[in-house]
């Protein structure tokens, strides 16, 4: 089981951004910016492109309105992805705030937030998350 599939089920804890019974999504504690977040298939699958083209659509639609989210929480231009996910065997999106292009620099130096304050960026996106799409 990845670590990955341990943060969805709630064994190891997370900054919760947003869920679904089929997608995760989670702030990166070790961020390229402030609302940096991570969005995961609860089913484990290693590669993105492993997934059926059904379950990819619906990835893409979760992992968008997560951007949303992110957006109206955090002070940004736009609200970067990459799937780049090689370091976890566990297919994922990376969401990135944006001020400017150099913000998805991947290896560039990465920020060292509290608990506090990931825990009060995670709340807000989540708050947005809800707001714009109540459950059901």
């Amino acid at each position: 089981m990845s670590i990955f599939s341990k943060i969805a089920a709630g064994e190891i804890p997370s900054y919760k951004c947003a869920e679904s019974d089929k997608f995760y999504a989670f702030l990166d504690i070790n961020p390229l910016a402030k609302g940096h977040t991570l969005v995961i298939p609860r089913r484990e699958i290693d590669y993105i492109f492993d997934m059926s083209d059904e379950e990819i659509a619906e990835f893409q639609v979760f992992a968008k309105h997560v951007a949303c989210a992110i957006k109206r929480a955090m002070p940004c231009v736009k609200v970067g992805q990459a799937v780049i996910g090689l370091e976890v065997r566990h297919a994922h999106i990376h969401l990135v705030p944006m001020q400017t292009e150099k913000d998805m620099h991947f290896g560039g130096q990465k920020l060292k937030l509290q608990d506090d304050e990931l825990r009060s960026i995670a709340d807000s996106i989540y708050k947005e998350f809800q707001a714009l799409y109540p459950a059901k």
